[in-house]
C-alpha cells in the first residue's frame, strides 16, 4: 500500500497513476510492495528531521526511513518540494521529472541500490531512468 501525505500546499496530480508506476517498478525488480508512506513537505520541515534523526544540519530533497523485510519493501519517504523545485532548475529539467526521480529514488534505496560511490550513483541513475521511462510511456 502506498499512502501520500502532505505537510505543505503541494498535491500530486495523479496519485493512482503514481502508485501504479511505483508498483510496476517494484515488481520489475523482483520485490513485493509493503507499506510506503510519502510525506511531501517544505525545506524547514525536512531540515528539522535531518538534524533530529540524522544529525545533518543541511537541506536535502529526500530522507527515507527503510522498514524493508527481505523482499517486502516499505518505509517512510519525506520529500521537500522546495528542494525538488530548486534541483529541477539547477539540472534544467521539469519539476515533474525531478519529482518523479526523487519519488522512485527512495524506493530504489529500499531495494538495495546505493549512491555513495560514483559506480553506485551511476547504477542508481540507470535504474531511475528505467523507471522514469516506464512512467512516460
Amino acid at each position: 500500500m502506498i499512502a501520500f501525505n502532505y505537510e505543505t500546499e503541494f498535491q500530486l496530480d495523479n496519485e493512482e497513476k503514481t502508485t501504479n508506476w511505483i508498483e510496476e517498478c517494484v515488481e520489475k525488480e523482483g520485490f513485493e510492495l509493503g507499506e510506503i508512506n510519502y510525506i511531501f513537505c517544505d525545506d524547514d520541515y525536512l531540515h528539522k528531521i535531518n538534524v533530529e534523526f540524522l544529525q545533518h544540519d543541511t537541506l536535502t530533497d529526500i530522507i527515507s526511513f527503510d522498514y524493508t523485510l527481505g523482499k517486502l519493501i516499505g518505509g517512510d519517504i519525506f520529500i521537500s518540494v522546495d528542494r525538488v523545485a530548486e534541483n529541477a532548475k539547477e539540472f534544467e529539467v521539469s519539476f515533474k521529472n525531478e519529482l518523479h526521480r526523487v519519488i522512485i529514488h527512495g524506493v530504489l534505496h529500499y531495494m538495495g541500490y546505493k549512491d555513495k560511490s560514483e559506480e553506485e550513483k551511476q547504477l542508481m541513475r540507470d535504474r531511475e531512468n528505467q523507471c522514469l521511462h516506464k512512467l512516460n510511456n
